[in-house]
């Protein structure tokens, strides 16, 4: 098994908070629990505060093997949904739209 400690020793409490392990797939690390980047507080299995960069694909898996009681729909209610929902346009305010690097406001 392989552990990380954080180069500050003072910053885990007890050793029972060191689960980070090397997982059984090549490259890659396993941690059983929440996962805070610039927060202390995570409330879901990753939280991040602050932008990310993804260089890759962020995967979201929909294989039907991994679903139930697939059916299909009556695609005349579900239109009928969707022409009640409320569709806006918008621009950002410029000041937002500088600060987060957005271009095409």
């Amino acid at each position: 098994m392989f552990f990380f400690q954080a180069s500050n020793p003072g910053q885990f409490e007890n050793d029972s908070d060191l689960l980070w392990q090397r997982g059984h797939v090549p490259e890659t690390i396993v941690y059983h629990g929440r996962v805070g980047i610039n927060t202390d507080a995570p409330d879901e299995a990753l939280v991040v505060c602050g932008n990310a960069k993804v260089m890759g694909r962020v995967m979201h898996p929909s294989d039907s093997r991994a679903k139930q009681n697939i059916r299909e729909v009556d695609t005349n209610e579900q239109l009928r949904r969707i022409s009640q929902m409320r569709l806006v346009e918008y621009d950002y305010k410029p000041e937002f739209a500088s600060v987060m690097g957005i271009k095409n406001t």
